[in-house]
Formats: C-alpha cells, structure tokens, sequence
C-alpha cells in the first residue's frame, strides 16, 4: 500500500484525524465529507477533498495533498487542479490547501513562481517530524504519527494505540476500524516480517482473520489468479501454433503423396 493510499484510508474512516492535525475543534469531521471530485474537462480527479455539508462561506473546503516523495512539479500540479476545480464547480466556499510531508526536505518549494502564494494563510505545510510533542496526543495525531515512527517505535506506539482505541471508543463499529487502520500501518511498516511475527511483536489475537490481512490477501490470490491465467493463454496459444503447424504439413504431405503411412504420420505428431 503507497504512503498516499495509507493516508487517505486514515481520513476517510477517521475524519478526526485531519482535523486533529490542523489543530480545528471538534465537532469539525461532522461538518465534512472526505470525497473525491472528478474534473471533467481534463478528466483528473482531486482525490483528498474536505467539503463541508452545508453552504456556509465560514468553513473552507480543504484540498489535502500527501507527498512523501520528492517532486519538482507538485505545486505546478496542485495549483492547477485546484483553480481548474473552482472555475468548474464554483464552490460556495472558501479554500484552503493543506500538504503533509514526513520532513522538510522532501519539499520542492519552487519559491520562483509560488514564493507569495506559499506564504498565504490559505496554505498550510504540515512536516511531520515537527508535530510537537505531547504526552498524550488525540488519537488522530497518534495514528497519523505511527506512519513516521521508526520500527523500534512504532511497535510500543501501536501497542498504545489499540489499547486507547478499547478504552476510548465504545462504538464498536468505529472500534473495530480504527484498529483495522492501526493494523493496515502495522503491515506497511513491517513488510519484510511474517504474519505470525507481527501478531507475536503487537500482541494481537489472530491477525489472519483482520480484514486488512484478508484484503491483502485476496489481492495477493487475484494477481496470482492473472498471471496464471496469463501463462495458461500463452501456453495454450503455444500449443495451438504448434498444432496447427502440424496440420498444415499433413495437409501439405497428403495433396503431394496421398494417404500418410502410420510411421510418417507419428513423426509429424512428435
């Protein structure tokens, strides 16, 4: 799973998250969508969109853009799908940008053409390495900070993180996916380990049985589903060719001398 899907997968089944981040007070997730909203014109989507439930002029929609990866073009990109989205879809809201970098340095300012409009408050950057540090974060910050953890970490912060989930959230619904959030990083930051040694490192019950593990694997089964039927068609085209390049000679045999003997005819079938 890509950092970017990780992210969007956090702020669409926990909303709290994002507004935890930009530090907005509750209840701001209960005033939102998360969506994603197709451009026609270009035929690009806006994947990481906020948008508030009703037409107020105080809440601003907010355009979320994760980059954990270097690129020179992000703000030429981003900017111009931002303005192609207002001029079609006029929105009856102010806007608001938000980028979320694991550090400083993945950043490509390209201070030439949005040095000014970088420093608008309608801009924010969050990097974060640089969240500050508090004893006991929300939630939210909690599960979006285990992405950025290092392993050794990540696996006390995890332990913590499922634990306060239990204590903390009784709707068993909203439980049971935020766990499944906290296990979907857990296998994205331990790929190389197996199954049974990360239900060993986090204490989990049987991690077989989550639906994050039963997503990947009928991931896993459905690519090896395709790529055997794709050596089956390429096996089987084989062997057609083959055939059919036995038929000919046969064909080519009989008109010339008739009808084959059984010794020639078991050569051409080898």
């Amino acid at each position: 799973m890509k950092t970017d899907s990780l992210f969007y997968q956090i702020f669409l089944r926990f909303p709290d998250s994002f507004f935890d981040l930009i530090g907005q007070p509750q209840p701001g997730a209960a005033n939102y969508q998360f969506t994603s909203q197709e451009v026609k014109q270009l035929s690009f989507r806006l994947d990481g969109l906020f948008i508030p439930l009703r037409e107020d002029i105080q809440q601003p929609l907010y355009l979320v853009e994760v980059q954990f990866q270097a690129d020179d073009t992000l703000y030429y990109r981003l900017f111009a799908e931002l303005f192609l989205f207002l001029k079609q879809y006029q929105p009856p809201h102010p806007w608001q940008i938000v980028v979320i970098y694991p550090h400083r340095g993945v950043e490509r300012e390209q201070s030439l053409h949005f040095g000014e409009i970088l420093n608008l408050s309608s801009v924010r950057r969050i990097y974060l390495d640089e969240l500050p540090q508090v004893s006991h974060p929300s939630l939210g910050i909690g599960v979006i900070k285990l992405v950025v953890e290092s392993e050794t970490a990540a696996v006390r912060t995890a332990q913590t993180l499922i634990e306060r989930t239990r204590e903390e959230i009784t709707d068993q619904s909203s439980q049971r996916q935020l766990i499944d959030l906290i296990e979907s990083i857990i296998i994205y930051k331990f790929p190389q380990k197996s199954r049974e040694e990360i239900e060993a490192m986090f204490g989990l019950s049987d991690l077989k049985q989550t639906r994050v593990y039963q997503e990947a694997l009928a991931e896993g089964e459905e690519r090896g589903l395709e790529r055997g039927l794709e050596r089956g068609l390429e096996r089987g085209l084989e062997r057609g060719l083959q055939e059919g390049e036995r038929l000919v000679v046969e064909n080519l045999l009989r008109v010339r001398f008739g009808e084959l003997d059984p010794p020639l005819q078991a050569i051409i079938s080898r």
